[in-house]
């Protein structure tokens, strides 16, 4: 499976965020990589960064996108987004 990267973005508590288009992530905790799904957001994301950057956070969000068997694409019309 496929889907957009409708979002990227920093929130308010200085996390990664990404927003894909219609894929859902309620279970992608069990992937044990630190990435979170917020259902109410519609939003995949990361913690604070400390040790890794916001690159790293994003190369990790995919990757547990596509452990969860779905992959995100990143096209022009992907919004980026600072709160």
């Amino acid at each position: 499976m496929e889907d957009i990267i409708e979002e990227i973005g920093i929130d308010e508590a200085n996390r990664l965020y990404v927003k894909p288009s219609t894929a859902t992530f309620p279970y992608i905790y069990r992937e044990a990589m630190e990435v979170h799904w917020d259902g109410e957001g519609h939003f995949l994301y990361g913690a604070p960064p400390r040790k890794w950057s916001f690159v790293d956070w994003f190369n990790q969000i995919v990757l547990a996108a596509h452990e969860q068997g779905c992959k995100l694409l990143l096209v022009p019309s992907t919004s980026w987004v600072t709160h």
